[in-house]
């Protein structure tokens, strides 16, 4: 593990700390979020609720912004294993603009990584969370661009056929415990796997 990868698992261990003891604040809290480790859940069928609940806190704090939100990642898929973070897709015309929508949405429980968003070309990314954990993250994608056709496509693929949901399954078990200090190690791991299925599920 490197210097920095040290230095982020000590601050998430303190923040842990005091989050056990009762004495976390905002700050120490989203440090803990920002630097959990990867932990896997079984399945709770309460995500599905979670998410319709947050889907109708997004529509009613900027009506007629988003054209659809949807549901993704593993929370999104019955019976599968996972990070309990809920997952959702939001959908907008276009990326044009959207730092002034980032800003509302910061202001209103999410935060985001301006600089890990300078990197993305195709989303918009920002997270929620509470006591030291992730709860949701929030993708912004143009509607009908690949990055929305592609996610669902995953998802809806998954959902079909439980033997590659379990094979992801498998997978995503192996990787959580080799990358367990390292989220976007954990992700790119993923990658080959996700790759190879969106094209064959967009052909069906």
């Amino acid at each position: 593990m490197n210097s920095d990868a040290n230095d982020q698992a000590g601050a998430s261990a303190i923040a842990r700390a005091h989050l056990m003891a009762g004495e976390i604040g905002d700050e120490q809290s989203l440090a803990a979020a920002i630097n959990e480790e990867v932990a896997l859940s079984a399945h709770e069928p309460a995500w599905a609720r979670a998410f319709e609940l947050e889907r109708t806190r997004l529509h009613a704090l900027l009506p007629g912004v988003f054209l659809a939100i949807e549901h993704i990642g593993s929370t999104a898929v019955p019976g599968l294993v996972a990070k309990p973070v809920i997952d959702l897709m939001a959908a907008v015309e276009s990326l044009d603009g959207v730092d002034a929508l980032i800003d509302r949405l910061c202001a209103n429980g999410y935060t985001t990584s301006r600089e890990f968003n300078a990197t993305l070309s195709d989303r918009k990314w920002l997270m929620r969370w509470r006591d030291g954990r992730r709860t949701h993250h929030l993708h912004i994608v143009v509607r009908d661009g690949p990055a929305w056709h592609d996610r669902l496509a995953f998802r809806d693929a998954l959902r079909r056929d439980p033997a590659l949901a379990d094979r992801y399954a498998r997978l995503k078990t192996e990787l959580a415990v080799r990358h367990r200090a390292d989220r976007e190690a954990y992700t790119d791991a993923k990658t080959p796997f996700v790759s190879e299925t969106v094209p064959r599920s967009r052909r069906d």
